[in-house]
């Protein structure tokens, strides 16, 4: 018998009898083994994630909002513009939408990024934000 055998053997002895217990004694021989060991049973979280997202475990808290295009609709879309900054006139806010994609907010919360994107976009705006 080989040594790979034998010890598939003894783990399916194990396996056997853990299947014997309740759940209250594997629930204790799980944190037995972890303080036996120095380890924990539970998957580590950023193990789950994948490799690009296990940095963005923060919260995004500002947002720029970019007005990627203006859409059919210039009209509506230089009311909204001029609605989210005011400081431009009429020939501005014109220009602004044509130059697009330009930035509207720049670091905005997320409440006031979302609601500068839902009025672009009721304007027929294509906006992103980052």
């Amino acid at each position: 018998m080989s040594e790979d055998k034998k010890l598939a053997d003894n783990l399916q002895k194990l396996v056997d009898e853990i299947k014997k217990l309740s759940l209250m004694e594997v629930a204790d021989l799980v944190k037995a083994l972890e303080d036996e060991f120095g380890v924990s049973a539970a998957a580590p979280v950023a193990m789950a994630a994948p490799a690009g997202e296990a940095a963005a475990v923060e919260e995004q808290s500002e947002f720029d909002v970019i007005l990627k295009e203006g859409g059919t609709n210039k009209i509506a879309a230089i009311k909204a513009v001029r609605k989210l900054k005011p400081e431009l006139g009429l020939g501005e806010a014109k220009a602004f939408v044509e130059a697009a994609p330009k930035t509207v907010l720049e670091g905005a919360e997320k409440e006031a990024a979302n609601a500068a994107k839902k009025d672009l976009e009721e304007a027929g705006c294509t906006v992103e934000l980052k």
